[in-house]
Order: C-alpha cells, then structure tokens, then sequence
C-alpha cells in the first residue's frame, strides 16, 4: 500500500467531542430530511411523488427554453427538461398528484407536436407512476435501508462483538443522514438513484469500518495495558494512509462523474461523492470512539481482546 502520511501520531479520541457537535449537526438535518420526505416536502422525484416521465426525439433540435413554453402555454408548468444536444433528445419529467387515467404524457405529446410542427417528433419512452405506488415505493425504500442496518450488525456482531455491530450500523446510519441533509439543504432531488447510492455508500463505509475495527481487534489482543484509547488511535493510524489512499481512489473516479457525467448521473455520483468523504471521516470519528463511551467502560473488551 502506497504510504502516503507515512508513520502518524494523531490523538484521534481527544478529539471525540468536537467530531460529536459536528455529526449531531450532520445527523439533526439529516432527520430534518427524513421528516420532510415522510411528509412529502422534500424535492422528491416521480419515483415517490408520483409523476410522468417522456423522452423525446427530433429530427432537428429544440432548445430547452422553447420546450419549457411550449409546455407552460399548454397548462403544463413546472416541467423538468433535460437536454441530450448531441442526439436532439429531450426528456421531461412532471410532477404531479393526479391519477395515471389523466395521461399526462400524451398531453405532453400532444403540446410538442402542436407547437413544433415542422418537426418530427417520435416518442422513445414513457413512463407514469401514480401517487399510491410513489408512496409505495417510499415505503419499500425505508425497509430496504433498514434491512441493510439489520445486517450491518449482525455481521459485524458475528464476526467481532455485539457492541461493534453497534457503532458500525450506527456510524453506517451517521452517513446516509448525512447525505441526506446536505441533500435536503441543497434542494437535489431524492430519486430511486439516490436511494441506490445511499444503499451502496453504506457498503462503502462499512467496509472502511471493518478495516478500523479488525486493526483495532488485533491491537486489543496484545497491547491490552495502554489503555483503550491509546488502542483505538495506534490502530487507526496504522491504517490512516490505506484509508486515505482507498478514499482518494474512489473519489477521483467520483469527481468527473459528479461535474461532466450529465444530470442523469450528476445527483447518483454527488450522492456516492460526500458518502465515501463522510464514511471516511464516520470510520475514524464516530465507529471508533463509540467503543470508547460505550456503557460499561472499556474493562470488558480489554479483558476480552
């Protein structure tokens, strides 16, 4: 592994506190988001609020300020449109609360082919999802993040102690918060996208988690007299530059996603991005001094190393 800091002596646990303030702040919006979603709102997507989504083609290009008001003079405001210049492709997504017997996306044709008629236009795609199955699909995001909190512990219980399970789900939970409320703060849409890049930065950061605890672990088996604290940060600098080294990886690959990737990517790759710095930050600064406050004191795993 590149060694990129070389050998380091940060005191990772005097600084407990002020990382603790910090992620209160991150997680309070983070709740704030949740809360705001559940009552729908949040900037949610037609995947939860219900809405209708049409891709478009043209035999010559229509700009995006031209289809918003021939959509605005067609009772149709409010549109998202998103442009594919290269191909004269337009994709337009509405939000809406009403029932899918409305047909929005054929008002949608109907107002382009009105308004451009010396144009070819050809539908490549048309999707309507109703406000029932939006909530529905709310619904089952929830319990698909919670299923992965489920088996966050267990695993991490199974392979160390129930109280490391603990601080991983927890800190693995601090993240999706996080993002969230940058998110919310932000006004980005909470699409199924994002959803999946919740779900795969949870991966991420408990995988850099498991790395901090298997160290710590081995520290904890023969280096049980200088104290728990003295542990946790030996072991965390030990395995600081592979972090780090990992981190900067994958968010090099992020970077050009999040700025040149397009929008269908942008709000996927943004997502991924500030998961992979905050499950960075969670590892070392919330996963790690948990084992520290944890009610009992540090005796019990001393003894058990």
């Amino acid at each position: 592994m590149i060694e990129i800091l070389g050998k380091t002596n940060i005191d990772f646990m005097g600084r407990r506190n002020i990382a603790f303030v910090f992620s209160g702040i991150m997680v309070a919006l983070g709740i704030l988001a949740m809360v705001q979603i559940g009552r729908g709102a949040a900037n949610l997507g037609i995947d939860f609020a219900g809405g209708t989504a049409v891709q478009l083609k043209f035999d010559r290009p229509v700009r995006t300020d031209e289809a918003r008001a021939a959509l605005d003079r067609n009772h149709l405001a409010g549109a998202e449109i998103q442009e594919f210049t290269s191909e004269n492709k337009l994709l337009i997504r509405i939000k809406t609360t009403t029932t899918i017997e409305e047909k929005v996306a054929d008002r949608v044709v109907a107002a382009f082919g009105k308004e451009f008629q010396d144009r070819k236009l050809e539908v490549e795609a048309s999707t309507e999802i109703g406000p029932t199955i939006g909530h529905k699909l709310q619904e089952d995001a929830l319990i698909a993040i919670l299923i992965s909190f489920v088996g966050i512990i267990l695993y991490i219980a199974a392979r160390f102690e129930f109280r490391f399970g603990v601080a991983a789900a927890v800190s693995t939970f601090h993240d999706v918060l996080a993002v969230l409320g940058v998110f919310y703060v932000l006004d980005k849409e909470v699409t199924l996208l994002v959803v999946t890049a919740l779900l795969t930065l949870a991966g991420y950061s408990l995988t850099d988690t498991v790395v901090v605890f298997d160290r710590i672990r081995e520290n904890l088996r023969v280096r049980r007299r200088d104290g728990l604290e003295t542990i946790i940060n030996n072991g965390i600098n030990q395995v600081l530059s592979r972090t780090i080294v990992t981190s900067l990886t994958v968010v090099l690959v992020l970077i050009p996603l999040t700025l040149a990737g397009g929008e269908v990517l942008h709000d996927f790759s943004l997502a991924l991005l500030l998961g992979v710095i905050v499950g960075t930050y969670s590892s070392i600064f919330v996963a790690s001094p948990l084992l520290v406050i944890w009610p009992g004191g540090a005796g019990k795993l001393l003894k058990r190393g």
